[in-house]
């Protein structure tokens, strides 16, 4: 499989051609040379997963293997540790390898009658493209190094992308504010990385998730505040990956960058970059199990609140790509939760593979959400539900589209979105009852505020469209949305315990009929709510969201204020009491020393400038001058 380093190299060329030649690219040029680099990209993608999952090299005794491929030792620090960079494939990089590269192209093609017009057509191409290869980077990294520099291009591109329209001060805020906070939590992810590194002796993946926590065993003598050296470390690298999740409290930048463009919502917020905690805990997963298994149920309780808590939030937002945002913080708790109460192997393993196999039905369904509500703002130009309604008579395409989707993630069979929530549920049930009710009573929170926003668009009663029809999107867009749809479709069906697994062993997948039923009925009932509610509901014009509410409505709205007590922190305490004083210590006390040296440099200069004066006869009285002294001096002596 050497060819898998094109998957590579053909995003970072077409990002290196088509941001040199942008001002010569005229028209959509641009657009369509990206999109058919993408498209090659993916068949190779699908090469590389199709060569490893059906050949018998990839298998000793019915076990995946990993595969490293190009590991070259780019900097060598000491003797034994050394940063490689290459290609690791393995069951979960090879999935992510299909993925990242089906929606990424599907984003590509959309894109071409999306953005048809905007200002900086082909720099948004070339962005895409330096996205798409960072992020392909980042999952076949052969080491955690490796994958923590892709990390950081990934962060780049996302805030190129998230302030693409540069001249609004929104989106340059929602941009610096997505940098900023994962930038705080990638503080935490280079910390674990060297904790680990330090007792481990290696960067390399194979090394430390190798069988019986070989690598970290000097680790665990080691204890700090109660936990191990080994504990910490894993502990902080998931604060990296909970900044890119959006796991809460670090989940404030994920709603704001909405103000990017639509295709890159979904391209980099639903099925890629905020997968890539997920991606970074699952690639870690057998060390969380041998070297800390107490920080697991940890990250389970993280994930649930973070679930619960944006779940609430989505079933009173008004914008209908803010719903989308926190449905997808939602989700990825989901996928957290299954990863935190899976163990290793066999049954025990069950929540690793329901939640990689979530990870895979949740890109598709998430990414044709926000395409179709791209589709949506592009026929009524707003984000606002208020101003939507009636829908489905203009818009057939996008709205059996859309309301596949709904149904996928609300958890109704035989929809992709039922049988790999429905394994969550069951690894949930096998680590806690409590933990079942929680996360079941969270997907009926999802069925209701995603039919409310379905029927809200497509059902209730229109506003005026008197002045402004609304129409379909054209075949440019609506083709990726058919072909979402039907992943969407037939993804349930996938025996994806078969390719994807703790221990790379086959897992039969095996329905459980108890854990599906409630969770059927509870998303019939909340979408039964919903559809009381919202099916017949009269639109209303545009107006404050916040007018005549209850105060749990307008704290749900508000985001329980969580930015208002970050903004608090930061302005009225951080900048106030330390940024202040730090500040007035650096211009009083350390620019005004620097001053005075500079000061009596210049005044001690000033003093001897008369020693350079030209004049012979001054030169010679000073000499003779010295000597005398010198002459004094020594008879003194």
């Amino acid at each position: 499989m050497e060819y898998s380093i094109f998957v590579l190299l053909l995003p970072m060329i077409m990002f290196l051609f088509i941001g040199l030649l942008q001002g010569k690219l005229k028209g959509q040029s641009a657009g369509i040379i990206g999109t058919i680099s993408m498209s090659l990209t993916t068949i190779i993608a699908y090469a590389v997963a199709f060569d490893y999952f059906f050949s018998p090299e990839s298998k000793i005794d019915g076990i995946y293997q990993k595969i490293v491929e190009y590991n070259w030792v780019w900097l060598q620090l000491t003797e034994n540790l050394h940063i490689d960079l290459g290609i690791l494939l393995d069951p979960i990089s090879c999935m992510m390898l299909v993925v990242i590269t089906t929606v990424s192209l599907m984003v590509h093609i959309y894109s071409l009658g999306y953005m048809h017009g905007e200002r900086g057509f082909a720099r948004y191409y070339a962005f895409l493209s330096l996205f798409s290869f960072s992020m392909l980077g980042l999952v076949v990294a052969t080491n955690i190094f490796q994958m923590y520099i892709f990390w950081e291009l990934v962060g780049v591109s996302s805030y190129l992308l998230i302030g693409f329209y540069y001249t609004k001060p929104a989106a340059i805020a929602a941009s610096k504010k997505a940098f900023i906070v994962t930038r705080f939590a990638d503080l935490g992810f280079l910390i674990g990385i060297l904790v680990l590194s330090f007792y481990a002796q290696s960067f390399s993946f194979t090394d430390l998730t190798a069988p019986g926590g070989v690598a970290l065993s000097s680790a665990a003598g080691v204890s700090f505040l109660g936990a191990s050296a080994a504990a910490w470390g894993l502990s902080l690298i998931f604060v990296g990956g909970a900044g890119k999740s959006a796991m809460f409290p670090l989940h404030i930048w994920l709603p704001d960058a909405m103000e990017g463009p639509t295709p890159v919502s979904a391209l980099i917020h639903a099925a890629t970059m905020v997968v890539a905690g997920v991606y970074l805990v699952a690639r870690m997963f057998p060390l969380y199990i041998d070297a800390a298994p107490e920080v697991l149920p940890g990250i389970a309780y993280v994930g649930a609140f973070t679930s619960l808590f944006a779940a609430v939030i989505a079933c009173f937002q008004s914008d209908i790509k803010r719903v989308l945002a926190f449905s997808t913080i939602s989700q990825i708790g989901f996928m957290i939760v299954a990863l935190g109460v899976s163990g290793m192997g066999g049954h025990d393993g069950l929540g690793y593979m329901a939640g990689m196999w979530h990870l895979f039905t949740h890109a598709m369904f998430k990414a044709l959400l926000f395409l179709g509500a791209g589709a949506v703002i592009h026929a009524v130009h707003s984000n606002e539900m208020s101003a939507m309604g009636g829908l489905r008579k203009y818009m057939p395409v996008t709205h059996i589209t859309f309301l596949i989707a709904c149904l996928a993630i609300a958890g109704i069979p035989p929809f992709s979105g039922f049988f790999s929530k429905d394994e969550i549920l069951s690894a949930c049930l096998e680590f806690s009852p409590v933990m079942f009710a929680l996360m079941a009573g969270i997907a009926g929170l999802t069925a209701f505020y995603m039919f409310r926003l379905y029927y809200r668009i497509f059902w209730s009663t229109p506003t005026d469209v008197s002045h402004h029809t609304p129409h379909e999107a054209p075949a440019v867009m609506y083709l990726p949305l058919i072909f979402l749809a039907a992943v969407t479709l037939v993804a349930g069906f996938i025996p994806f315990g078969d390719f994807v697994t703790s221990d790379g062993a086959v897992y039969h997948i095996h329905i459980n009929w108890t854990v599906a039923t409630i969770s059927i009925v509870v998303a019939v009932v909340a979408i039964a709510i919903a559809t009381v509610k919202y099916m017949k509901e009269k639109s209303k014009a545009p107006e404050n969201p916040l007018n005549n509410v209850g105060a749990f409505y307008r704290a749900a709205y508000r985001r329980f204020y969580i930015d208002e007590v970050y903004m608090f922190v930061t302005h009225k305490i951080i900048f106030a009491y330390i940024s202040r004083p730090i500040k007035w210590f650096d211009r009083h006390v350390v620019d005004g020393f620097m001053n005075f040296l500079a000061w009596g440099a210049n005044a001690l200069s000033g003093l001897i400038k008369g020693f350079q004066s030209g004049q012979v006869q001054q030169y010679a009285y000073v000499f003779v001058l010295g000597v005398i002294i010198l002459i004094v001096i020594a008879l003194a002596l």
